[in-house]
């Protein structure tokens, strides 16, 4: 997106909410948020304080360092030099208005961790003038986490190879049980990461196979000193994202659980059913609402999902929030489904996505995790992504 539009449409969001202006800051990177909504390239020396100022109406100032004047040269805006933080202090206390409402990657008690790479100082700083300073999360993940049409299409593909990857490694591990062959959960890691490199497509942390209690590790990941074997009978749960080893890719990110026998034990159908209600309950409540317009909160799904688990006698057991936003890093800036681990407030907005994923854990026995992705369509429909797991995978191993 051009800057000269997301620069209208966030006067007019400014407008819509009554702040002031947005106010952006970093020093030495340590807002990475300001640099891909400012559109500023890797490698730029960047070694002082600068701000960026957009007001509800008017023309942005750059506040930038006398040593380092064209930081910002490639954006609109009137440019204010600064030498000394005294000259600093006084070109952003002319920008305030006192009792104004100016935005920041500011969360408030530090709810949005990932939003909060404001330090308390530069808080400090703007509140001495009289600035009422409120959190920039709605506007922000509309410019760092709303894909382009080829970033779905690589959404989409790379959902598709991990679905064929999880179905040849459910027959690679029953073959192998089968002829008897010695096989652990290591093995069976660099199975599926190997298909993910024979399909071009790249991964930050390698995939998850974790068998019976490690199963009730939501984070458990096999190494070649650490693994288990597997054996006939075995619960298994395999969790693997991966992107295009494309510039600017996203990824798509499941999770699949099955046994290595004919049949499931009835607590392991009882504890299925229960982490399916739950995804499915929390798919319906997103889709509803979605697509007659009502805007969802993260928490909100998070709450929905939960309250099924904690229906069946399990909310203790399901240990993490529901899912979370997907970008160009598995774990993207945008809304999560959250109402656990953080109060999710950011609205689901058109363009993005993210993972369902409810669980439960029960130690020393076993784990159930279920997840595909969700993608909000601008036009207004949801698309469930990575394949929907409706009953539990079973291995004929005999």
């Amino acid at each position: 997106m051009e800057f000269e539009k997301k620069l209208s449409e966030v006067q007019s969001l400014l407008k819509e909410q009554r702040i002031e202006g947005w106010l952006l800051y970093d020093f030495r990177r340590s807002n990475p948020l300001v640099y891909t909504f400012l559109d500023i390239p890797p490698g730029k020396m960047l070694s002082r304080r600068f701000f960026y100022w957009i007001p509800q109406k008017g023309e942005p100032i750059k506040i930038l360092p006398q040593i380092e004047p064209h930081t910002l040269d490639h954006l609109p805006g009137v440019k204010w030099l600064y030498k000394s933080w005294q000259e600093l202090e006084k070109l952003l206390f002319s920008i305030t208005v006192e009792n104004a409402k100016i935005a920041m990657e500011y969360s408030p008690y530090n709810a949005l961790p990932i939003i909060s790479k404001v330090d308390a100082g530069t808080i400090e700083l703007m509140r001495k003038n009289g600035a009422e300073v409120v959190s920039s999360a709605n506007l922000l993940q509309r410019y760092t986490s709303v894909w382009s049409e080829s970033q779905l299409q690589g959404h989409l593909a790379a959902a598709d190879v991990l679905n064929e990857i999880v179905d040849r490694t459910w027959a690679f591990i029953e073959l192998s049980l089968q002829k008897q062959h010695s096989i652990d959960e290591y093995q069976v890691q660099q199975f599926m990461l190997d298909l993910m490199h024979q399909n071009k497509c790249v991964t930050a942390d390698p995939p998850t196979c974790a068998v019976n209690a490690h199963s009730a590790d939501p984070h458990y990941g096999p190494t070649k000193d650490h693994s288990s074997r597997i054996h006939p009978g075995d619960f298994i749960l395999l969790d693997l994202w991966c992107k295009q080893y494309v510039q600017g890719s996203v990824y798509a990110d499941i999770t699949r659980v099955g046994v290595a026998a004919q049949q499931a034990t009835p607590h392991q159908i009882e504890i299925f059913n229960h982490v399916k209600a739950a995804r499915d309950r929390a798919t319906f409540f997103i889709k509803e609402n979605y697509e007659k317009g009502r805007p969802i909160q993260g928490w909100e799904v998070d709450q929905t999902c939960r309250d099924v688990i904690i229906e069946a006698g399990y909310g203790d057991y399901f240990i993490h929030r529901t899912g979370h936003n997907i970008g160009e890093d598995v774990h993207g800036p945008g809304a999560n489904l959250d109402n656990l681990e953080t109060h999710d407030f950011r609205e689901l907005i058109p363009g993005t996505c993210f993972s369902v994923e409810p669980g439960i854990y029960l130690p020393q026995q076993f784990g159930v995790r279920l997840e595909y992705d969700i993608y909000l369509h601008p036009a207004g429909r949801i698309e469930i992504t990575g394949g929907i797991q409706e009953e539990l995978v079973c291995l004929n191993v005999f």
